[in-house]
């Protein structure tokens, strides 16, 4: 009896430990699920985006860094965080150290490591928030509607989230005003 309830208590012992930590490639950076694979051609994810309805979202991380963990481990799987990514945005993860090439909407080929020193990337996470139409010859950096550096708490993640899904750049409102406005009590 006492080898089958050890057995049973074995078998069960997964359902009650706590949710694993958010992936950790080979380069060192968390890989959720939502993260995107792709050939880091700015210009094809900005069409892959905008072919899924979505906003394109560059973030750029690096190994070791306490606050992209924060956010991995703490805010991005806030359930109504989670949501807002994977239904509006189409994300795609650099390395502030990396090597792997990528093509900025110019058509500049660098390494990331050289393209976050292009776009001025000196924090991590940076997350670089890009319009449905990029006009010709911008960097990315030129042409994001908010480019965010720095790890913060659950609210002003949804807040910017939700601020740039739904073009509050577009009407005047600075986000800190929108913040603000979000964050009041209600009379």
């Amino acid at each position: 009896m006492r080898r089958m309830l050890a057995t049973v208590a074995l078998a069960l012992l997964p359902l009650a430990a706590p949710a694993l930590a958010v992936e950790i490639g080979d380069d060192g950076l968390h890989k959720p699920d939502w993260l995107r694979e792709t050939f880091k051609d700015l210009r094809e994810d900005l069409s892959e985006a905008n072919t899924e309805g979505k906003r394109l979202l560059v973030i750029v991380e690096q190994r070791g860094c306490i606050y992209c963990t924060k956010m991995h481990e703490e805010v991005f799987p806030d359930p109504a965080i989670d949501a807002l990514i994977r239904e509006s945005y189409f994300v795609v993860q650099m390395n502030l150290f990396g090597d792997v090439e990528v093509t900025d909407f110019d058509g500049t080929v660098l390494p990331e490591k050289d393209m976050a020193v292009r776009w001025g990337v000196m924090f991590t996470p940076t997350m670089i928030f890009l319009p449905e139409q990029v006009p010709e010859g911008q960097k990315a950096a030129e042409a994001s509607v908010a480019l965010m550096p720095g790890a913060f708490g659950k609210g002003t993640t949804e807040a910017l989230l939700t601020w740039v899904r739904d073009h509050g750049y577009e009407n005047g409102e600075h986000f800190q005003k929108y913040l603000a406005s979000r964050m009041a009590p209600a009379n």
